[in-house]
């Protein structure tokens, strides 16, 4: 059984991050990925890239769960950034992202990617929790409240 403190750890928890674009975010997110586990950087900017052409995963209300698959990667990674500054992202209230889930998953994950993104849109879609998580001043604080609002247990 996999749970959210599994998936998020306070290592994966940016808060305050100057970036201008998507493309920085997405660099940003494989930075990350790379320093802590090794992956290929630029294979996570062009797993998201990828998924993001299929249309945005822009969610509106000012937050994005951008997601792909990595080949080789077998367990699920999960990373949340608080940006600085919004930047567009095409979410279909046309407002900027702020509050950006990155979630990369073994190549042939399908039941438990779903599982995952439903309960990080659950989250999200309740107006007094994204509301907390957009003011969170520190990465200890977004992290707390992450793991407070998602009850995300897996098999």
């Amino acid at each position: 059984m996999t749970r959210l403190t599994q998936l998020l750890p306070l290592t994966h928890v940016r808060v305050g991050l100057d970036i201008t674009s998507k493309k920085r975010a997405f660099e940003e997110a494989g930075l990350l990925f790379e320093e802590l586990y090794g992956l290929s950087r630029a294979s996570i900017a062009d797993s998201l890239f990828a998924r993001e052409r299929l249309g945005s995963t822009g969610l509106g209300h000012a937050v994005a769960v951008p997601h792909g698959r990595i080949k080789g990667l077998k367990n699920p990674l999960l990373a949340v950034f608080l940006l600085d500054e919004p930047i567009g992202f095409d979410a279909p209230d046309e407002l900027p992202v702020k509050l950006m889930f990155f979630l990369l998953v073994p190549e042939a994950s399908t039941q438990r990617h779903l599982e995952i993104l439903a309960n990080i849109a659950g989250l999200l879609q309740q107006k007094e929790a994204r509301e907390g998580l957009l003011t969170c001043a520190s990465a200890e604080q977004l992290h707390e409240r992450v793991l407070g609002g998602v009850d995300l247990q897996l098999s």
